[in-house]
């Protein structure tokens, strides 16, 4: 029985000092932050803030367990595996969304890039005035001037000539006064600059125009 009892508390001791002598994952630690700077590399900190964080605080928290196990006299290094294991998949989550993130980054500042010269390697078309064969486009939009209170009171009437340049899309691109009457003249340009009409065609083909427009003010 004394044989028995001492052979279990032998046993005993020999577990307690192999938990008390068990290696730290050194392995599953390096691997952790090997993934953590990784990330860092891959520009996470700039294309995926949110994931890098969530992995330096996974990183963190393996140091804390680290430390902590340090500290102890019998060791147990389980959930620092976890911890490692956990820091290391949000490490490369965080890689793969910096990667991810920058190849639509990068692809939209080509096509912007590409689109830009396109459209400075489109040929300019001076806008045709209309009159003669050019028929005036039809206005499928309109504002009204707001009249100026202050033009009100000063029993400012009159009307305002606006030369209007239409756009292929049929979109006010330009609009300068003709005649002016001053207090009249801003009014009369951000009603102008609002309207849409009917793209002008000529052989088949849309083509920016210019038209005289007149915006009347009075009671």
């Amino acid at each position: 029985m004394d044989v028995m009892v001492r052979f279990r508390a032998i046993a005993v001791v020999l577990a307690l000092m192999v938990v008390g002598c068990a290696s730290p994952p050194s392995a599953d630690v390096d691997a952790a932050k090997a993934a953590v700077d990784k990330a860092v590399t891959a520009g996470a900190d700039q294309y995926a803030a949110d994931s890098l964080k969530a992995a330096q605080d996974a990183s963190a928290a393996l140091d804390t367990e680290l430390a902590a196990q340090q500290g102890k006299w019998f060791k147990s290094y389980e959930k620092t595996r976890e911890l490692a294991a956990a820091a290391k998949a949000a490490g490369d989550k965080a890689a793969a969304d910096a990667v991810a993130a920058k190849a639509a980054a990068d692809a939209a500042a080509a096509k912007a890039a590409a689109d830009a010269a396109a459209a400075r390697a489109k040929p300019k078309v001076t806008p045709i005035r209309v009159g003669g064969n050019v028929k005036p486009p039809v206005k499928i939009k309109d504002v009204k001037p707001v009249y100026p209170a202050m033009a009100q009171s000063a029993h400012v009437t009159g009307a305002v000539i606006v030369e209007a340049t239409i756009g292929e899309d049929g979109k006010v691109i330009d609009a300068k006064i003709l005649r002016s009457i001053p207090m009249l003249d801003k009014a009369a340009l951000d009603a102008v600059r609002q309207w849409e009409y009917t793209p002008t065609l000529l052989n088949g083909v849309p083509v920016p125009v210019v038209l005289t427009v007149t915006i009347t003010f009075g009671r």
